[in-house]
This record gives C-alpha cells, sequence and structure tokens, in this order.
C-alpha cells in the first residue's frame, strides 16, 4: 500500500526576504512547516549571514527551479578594505592587513576585470565538494587543498558609494554560480590592499525584487493561516525565461502522458525551449519542433 504524502499538494513560489543568521535550508523548513506543504526547494543559496531575496519553489514550481538558477541575480555589498579573512567575509580571522588604501578612482578602474566572462575560485569555505567532501569541512579541519577555478558571468559591477576610507559599496548582477565573497577578496587582491565582505544583500533574483519578499516574522505569524496562502505566486512565474505555448486539448492530453503535443502557433523556431499552458496552467517544459512540443518536464497541476 503507498505512504500517503503528508502536508498540503500546493504548488507555487514563496518569496521570503531572508534575516541574517539563517541559513537558506532552515528557510525552506520553515516555510515548508509554515504552509504545511509537502515539498519544497529553493532557487539559489545564500550564506547563513547573507539576507535578502530567496525563492522557495513549492510543489511543482520545484521543477522550475532550473530557469530561476540560471537568471542574472543582483547583489549589493560592503567590502572592508586593508584584511583579508580566511573566510572571505567578516565571520573569519583576519589572516594578511595592510594599511593601503586605493582611492575610488582605482577601484572603479579595477572593476572592468570583474566584468565579462571570467574565471572564479571559489572560498575554501563554502559547500564546493572536494573529492566527496564539503570545502568547508575541509577548511575547518585545515586540510591544505585546492579549488579549481570555475567559470562566472558578470553583466555589470558597479561602485555605489565609497561609505569611508575603510569600506566601499559594490553593486554585482550575475549569473548563476558567483561568489561575492571571492570577488572582495580579488578585488582586494588586485587592488595591493586585502579585503573582504562586511555584509551582503540579495536585491533581485530573476524576476522578483527584495520588495516583493514575505519577512520570517510575518511567516511566523501567518503560519498555518490560509492568510500566508495570500502570498504564494503562480508556478508558472518561474518560467519567464522561456516562450510560453498554448497547447490544444488533445496536446494538453499527451503532454499530461509525457507525448509530444500539438500547440498553437506562437513566437518559438524549431529547436526552443518552451513551456505550455493548458486554459492558463503549466502542462510541461519541453523543445518546440514543427508544431508539437516533445516534453522534458510536465506539471501535475
Amino acid at each position: 500500500m503507498a505512504r500517503t504524502k503528508k502536508g498540503r499538494a500546493l504548488h507555487g513560489w514563496l518569496i521570503v526576504d531572508k534575516p541574517a543568521g539563517m541559513t537558506s535550508t532552515a528557510v525552506v523548513n520553515k516555510v515548508k512547516w509554515a504552509m504545511d506543504a509537502q515539498k519544497a526547494g529553493h532557487a539559489g543559496t545564500l550564506d547563513p549571514e547573507a539576507t535578502g531575496l530567496l525563492a522557495v519553489a513549492l510543489g511543482e514550481a520545484t521543477k522550475t527551479v532550473p530557469y530561476i538558477t540560471d537568471a542574472l541575480k543582483c547583489y549589493r555589498f560592503s567590502v572592508r578594505l586593508g584584511q583579508a579573512t580566511n573566510t572571505d567575509d567578516a565571520e573569519g580571522e583576519v589572516v594578511n592587513e595592510s594599511d593601503l588604501r586605493p582611492s575610488t578612482a582605482d577601484i572603479e578602474a579595477a572593476l572592468p576585470q570583474f566584468v565579462g566572462d571570467i574565471m572564479q575560485v571559489p572560498p575554501k569555505f563554502s559547500a564546493v565538494k572536494i573529492d566527496g567532501e564539503r570545502a568547508y569541512k575541509l577548511a575547518r579541519d585545515d586540510e591544505d587543498f585546492e579549488i579549481a577555478a570555475r567559470p562566472l558571468y558578470v553583466d555589470e559591477m558597479l561602485v555605489i558609494e565609497r561609505t569611508d576610507t575603510d569600506h566601499v559599496l559594490l553593486e554585482m548582477t550575475c549569473g548563476k554560480g558567483g561568489y561575492v565573497r571571492s570577488i572582495a577578496r580579488d578585488l582586494g587582491e588586485a587592488l595591493g590592499c586585502f579585503a573582504h565582505v562586511e555584509w551582503l544583500r540579495r536585491e533581485w533574483s530573476g524576476p522578483w525584487e527584495t520588495d516583493d519578499g514575505v519577512t520570517i516574522d510575518v511567516i511566523n505569524d501567518l503560519a498555518k493561516t490560509e492568510k500566508l496562502d495570500e502570498y504564494l505566486l503562480p508556478v508558472s512565474e518561474g518560467l519567464g525565461s522561456l516562450e510560453e505555448l498554448r497547447a490544444t486539448p488533445e496536446g494538453a492530453a499527451k503532454l499530461r502522458n509525457g507525448n509530444p503535443g500539438m500547440v498553437y502557433n506562437g513566437n518559438a523556431e524549431f529547436g526552443d525551449e518552451v513551456w505550455v499552458s493548458f486554459e492558463g496552467q503549466p502542462v510541461a517544459v519541453g523543445i518546440y519542433r514543427s508544431g508539437e512540443v516533445h516534453p522534458s518536464r510536465v506539471f501535475n497541476l
């Protein structure tokens, strides 16, 4: 006899303004408990001390997580000049110091090297896996190891404000896999003064801004009530990067069974990845070929 899943079959996105001191997993667990949801996940981890937008996917929205993870994101962060730490943020121990303080003009002149397609080495205190072990665990155990550089696309890097001699406020818009702590570390090295991230906030991700987010206090206050459901956004909001095509009734039935289905004409071209709707609800994601969509993901809504 099949086991009955615990909780409600909720489907959609809850945008959370994550506070400092809470892991992304803890936020997901809080949402899952508060909404009594069967299934939940998030699109893009934030460090525990980071704040800002964390998109929590519920139910069938978890199938759209890759499209939000791949979307551009914007981070605003304060860089402490003159100090490097072993974690590349304010939580770590200072391991190098310098009396040099670059001018704002020097900082602005250094930023272009961090824009475009760059290679970035993640911090040693990160969740990157090294031979099956998390890097942060190896770092805590004082193991000697290296992390390979990986590609990152940075769309924009700006100086927002020179808050004082020791600090500069920056804003970065980038693709998936970016480590802001690495940017601060590498900027300090480029400027010859050392640096680390003092605080970090994700301002927006994909289609959502932090202002769209609900706070943990609100989640706690409205937990286990239908009032919290009012903050749930549609599953389709996670598919905004794809072209939408509408299925014929027969096509929708075939797509729901995992088979190619007919769609009405739209703006997609042969070979495009698209999402298909029927009567306003997502049915599938797949590849458009000559009037049909061949599904790779099917939604059970």
